[in-house]
């Protein structure tokens, strides 16, 4: 099948999509907690119905994720953002139950519109609690973060519940299992505890890994149940990688071959372009038949058709030598890959297709050079 298509080209994969779903949906039946799509890690939104179908809706970073979740889905709709334009608040209290703020002062600023509006306001805090080893890109609670108010910072005196802040919003974690959310409330418990006996909600974010075959589901659901029980609170999560983990693919095929020190394979897919979080974690994509550099016969360094020198996949070994014209398969290539590709080079963006359950394949979008053009214009 994958030899059938246009390369580059992004392939999720609907049965995969569904076991994540199907996973998620059983932590909201059992714990009555809301799980909502975080739309900054996938938007393909041709498969929002079945998302919608499964979860309690949609979270967003911005005016533009919010006017999608509430076109496409059309279920819950909350926003976070580290600041908020006014024509943007004039619009998304229109479209969005939940609105989160990043400062007490940006709540003084918008409160009254959205009070109007019958928006739940909450307010993001900044536990100061790091459960990550390395990637500080991505750690909300690294030095000099941004995000979330330190308790220092906090002001407990506040109206909290009806007619004041509504809800609690922490996000902390990144592609981590339920011990580190564990160790978060605690660190939110102990500074925060007063406050969570006043509001009606506490959203926990995102981060969590809850479809991966190694997550601990049942401390997940010991700790939803603890808090609702202790708190009396609605509970939210916000996953965007949990629902299409390993769930899509990114098909390439090899142009060229060139040596300097090692053979280096000139594919037509790029880290810069259509992976990027290959550069900015780092991360190493998983890849099909592939392995370790030197654990095989064949050692390839996988590059692109980039003037970026440093737009390397990474270093894997085959078992057979690889030529002009295969193509390579790299999984895990439906999240954080289409929602941040760019033309840079004017290098075309992936076709995206969707591997229907009975094997067949659906285009849902090509692209060509008036997309390129007209992000320039």
């Amino acid at each position: 099948m994958f030899e059938n298509v246009n390369t580059p080209c992004y392939i999720v994969d609907e049965g995969k999509l569904k076991h994540n779903l199907k996973i998620l949906n059983d932590v909201e039946k059992e714990t009555g907690a809301h799980i909502l799509l975080a739309q900054k890690a996938f938007s393909m939104f041709s498969l929002y119905h079945l998302i919608g179908s499964y979860l309690s809706g949609t979270t967003a970073s911005g005016l533009y994720e919010a006017k999608l979740g509430h076109e496409e889905m059309g279920k819950e709709n909350h926003v976070f953002a580290p600041a908020y334009k006014e024509g943007h608040m004039r619009e998304l209290v229109k479209i969005c139950d939940h609105i989160i703020f990043n400062s007490f002062g940006q709540y003084d600023k918008y409160k009254d519109i959205c009070r109007k509006n019958g928006v739940s306001v909450g307010i993001r805090i900044n536990p100061m609690c790091s459960t990550q080893e390395g990637h500080e890109i991505y750690d909300p609670c690294a030095f000099g973060s941004r995000l979330g108010v330190t308790k220092e910072n906090f002001r407990f005196d506040e109206k909290f519940g009806e007619g004041g802040i509504e809800g609690l919003h922490v996000h902390t974690l990144c592609e981590q299992n339920s011990d580190a959310l564990v160790t978060t409330f605690k660190a939110v418990e102990e500074q925060f505890s007063s406050v969570l006996e006043k509001v009606k909600w506490l959203n926990l974010g995102g981060g969590h890994h809850i479809t991966r075959d190694d997550y601990d589901i049942k401390a997940l659901t010991d700790l939803i149940k603890y808090i609702k029980e202790k708190y009396g609170v609605e509970v939210y999560l916000e996953p965007g990688e949990a629902i299409a983990l390993n769930a899509g693919y990114l098909v390439t095929e090899v142009m060229d071959k060139v040596k300097n020190g090692m053979e280096i394979l000139i594919l037509d897919a790029s880290a810069a372009c259509h992976m990027p979080d290959v550069l900015e974690m780092p991360y190493r994509p998983p890849l099909r038949g592939g392995y370790e550099a030197g654990e095989k016969k064949f050692t390839y360094r996988l590059s692109s058709l980039t003037c970026l020198a440093g737009d390397v996949i990474g270093d894997y070994s085959f078992e057979k030598e690889i030529n002009i014209g295969d193509r390579l398969i790299f999984e895990d290539m439906a999240i954080y890959s289409m929602v941040k590709n760019n033309t840079f080079n004017g290098i075309p963006l992936p076709d995206i297709l969707l591997l229907k359950e009975d094997g067949s394949t659906q285009k849902v979008k090509t692209f060509d050079y008036e997309d390129f053009k007209g992000r320039l214009s």
